[in-house]
C-alpha cells in the first residue's frame, strides 16, 4: 500500500467495515474490509446551551470550526467569523456510542444565539430540519448581481476538478463534495461530507475565517442534486453561480431564480443543463 494511501485512510472521516462481496449472484471471495465514510453527530452548544445537532463527517478540529462557523452564519445567528470568541471542546459531555463531539461555542454578542434557541437537529441529509415553520425557510440574502460568465468549456473542467478532489469520496463512495473555484485561480477549496449541505457549510465556514467572503467572484461545484439548502446556503453567502452534477428541485430552481443565481445541473461528459440566469453561462 503506497504512501497517499495510507495518508487518505488515516482521514478522521474513513472507516472500515467487513464486507462480502457477491458478484453474479455469488460470493466472490472471503470477507474483507471496506472503507465507509463516518457518520456522527456534532452539537452545537451555545454559551453552555444546547442549539443544534448536526450529523456530519469529521474532519477534524479545523473542519468542525469550519461546521460551525459556516452554519452559523447561514442560520443568521452569526454576520461575521469575528464574533465567534471561541468554540471549545467539551471534554466531560455524556456519550452515547454514536462517537459524536460536542463544542461550547462562545459569541461575542450572546443575545444573537436567540436565533436558534430550540433544540436544532439536522441530519446528514436535510438542511431544513428542525425549521419551525414554513415562514422560517425564507431566505434573506441579497440578490446576486455579478455579469461575469464562463464557458461551457470552463465548466466542465471544473466539474473533473473537483472529481479528482474528492479523496474521501474515492476511498468510500458515500460523501457529497463541495468545491469552491474562483474566476481567475480556479479550486480554492473543497470540502467532503455526508450531508451535501454540510460540505457546503465547510466551504462557507472556510470562506468566513480565511476573510474573502462575500463570494461574488466564485463559482460553486456540487457533487449531487441540488435543492433548497443549497440555494439558501449559496445566497447568503453570495456566491452568484452553482453547477451541480445531478437534478435540482423545483423549488431550487425558484430560488435561484429570485436571488440572481445562476443554477446548472446535470453537468457532466460536457453535457449540462441551465435552469437559471443562463446569461452567465457564455455560449
Amino acid at each position: 500500500m503506497d504512501k497517499e494511501t495510507n495518508l487518505q485512510e488515516e482521514h478522521p472521516g474513513l472507516d472500515r467495515r467487513q464486507v462480502q462481496r457477491i458478484r453474479d449472484g455469488a460470493p466472490c471471495g472471503p470477507a474483507e474490509g471496506d472503507g465507509v465514510a463516518v457518520e456522527a453527530p456534532l452539537e452545537i452548544r451555545l454559551h453552555g446551551r444546547p442549539a443544534a445537532v448536526l450529523m456530519r463527517t469529521p474532519g477534524g478540529e479545523l473542519e468542525d470550526r469550519e461546521l460551525v462557523t459556516g452554519f452559523l452564519f447561514c442560520e443568521g445567528v452569526i454576520d461575521a467569523a469575528r464574533e465567534i470568541l471561541a468554540v471549545e471542546r467539551v471534554e466531560d459531555a455524556p456519550q452515547d456510542g454514536m462517537g459524536g463531539t460536542v463544542v461550547d461555542v462562545r459569541l461575542e454578542a450572546p443575545s444573537r444565539g436567540r436565533g436558534i434557541e430550540r433544540f436544532f437537529y439536522s441530519t446528514s441529509s436535510c438542511g431544513a430540519c428542525g425549521k419551525r415553520s414554513i415562514e422560517s425557510l425564507s431566505v434573506k440574502a441579497t440578490r446576486g448581481t455579478s455579469d461575469w460568465s464562463v464557458s461551457p468549456e470552463r465548466i466542465t473542467d471544473m466539474m473533473s476538478q473537483a472529481r479528482m478532489g474528492q479523496r474521501l469520496f474515492a476511498q468510500t463512495g458515500g460523501v457529497h463534495a463541495s468545491g469552491l473555484f474562483s474566476l481567475d485561480r480556479g479550486l480554492v477549496l473543497l470540502r467532503e461530507d455526508v450531508g451535501r449541505h454540510n460540505a457546503l457549510d465547510k466551504v462557507i465556514g472556510a470562506g468566513l475565517l480565511r476573510g474573502v467572503m462575500p463570494l461574488g467572484e466564485h463559482l460553486l461545484a456540487i457533487s449531487g442534486r441540488v435543492g433548497y439548502e443549497i440555494i439558501q446556503k449559496a445566497s447568503v453567502a453570495g456566491i452568484p453561480f452553482i453547477a451541480a452534477v445531478g437534478a435540482p428541485t423545483s423549488l431550487a430552481v425558484d430560488l435561484a431564480m429570485e436571488h440572481g443565481i445562476t443554477l446548472v445541473g446535470f453537468a457532466k461528459g460536457g453535457s449540462m443543463n441551465v435552469y437559471s440566469h443562463p446569461g452567465r453561462v457564455g455560449i
